[in-house]
Formats: C-alpha cells, structure tokens, sequence
C-alpha cells in the first residue's frame, strides 16, 4: 500500500512537470538576459503614455499603457515605449498571455500599479498584458 501511494506521489510530480514544461509564450525579443487572460469587458482605468505617468503618476495608481515592449532588463524588468518616451516596466513571467510571442515589434497593452519612487526609477507593476492586433 506505502508502495502505490509513493508511485502515486511521482506520478503527480511528473505529470504537473510536463504540464508547465508545454506551456508556450511569452517575451521573445531582445534581452540582457534569459526571461523566464482575464476580464476584457470596460474599464475605468485611465489610459495614460509613459511621459504622463511619469511626470504626473501618484503612487499605487492603477493606468493603462500602450506600446511595445523594447528590451528585456533581466529578472522582472522590461524597457517600455510608446510615442511619448521610455520607462521600466515590471512584468512577472505569469503574466504573458499563454500562447502569444511577444517581442520588441509587438503593439501591448499593459495595465498595472505605478509604483512612484521619490529617489531613483519609478516603475509600472504589470498586472495584465494584452496584444493589441489592429
């Protein structure tokens, strides 16, 4: 009985192993180094460019961008632009659309929490990615 439990257990781990091994998408473009859906009904979120949220963003304020994503800083950071400029966006690997390559030609959508520094780089926590097709 211990035996078939044991076998049960590594058959589990296997399988949950194989299963986030076939998972596909992601970021594809440029990086410094290796990278590791939800509701799309209205919302009240602002859409805002980078120059705006920068100059004008209050911390832990939720805003919309759109852009595309230019460079992999490593870990958890991306460079973003649109028209208006640059920023440092945060985007955990969970939060790529499952299926979608997304590189530095790929128009996004990111929503998110702007997280205002008084000293050094204010950053967007990406809280949602959508791949903006027209």
């Amino acid at each position: 009985m211990k035996r078939i439990i044991q076998l049960s257990c590594i058959t589990a781990l296997l399988a949950g192993s194989a299963i986030a091994v076939a998972q596909t998408g992601g970021y594809t473009g440029p990086s410094s180094k290796a990278a590791p859906a939800g509701y799309a009904g209205p919302s009240t979120v602002p859409m805002m460019t980078a120059k705006e949220l920068l100059a004008s963003g209050k911390d832990d304020q939720y805003v919309k961008l759109k852009g595309k994503l230019l460079n992999h800083k490593g870990g958890e950071e991306y460079e973003f632009a649109d028209q208006s400029g640059k920023m440092t966006v945060e985007i955990d690997a969970k939060r790529f659309p499952e299926g979608a390559k997304i590189d530095q030609n790929t128009l996004v959508e990111l929503t998110g929490e702007f997280d205002k520094e008084t000293f050094g780089e204010s950053t967007l926590d990406v809280k949602q990615i959508k791949v903006v097709t027209n």
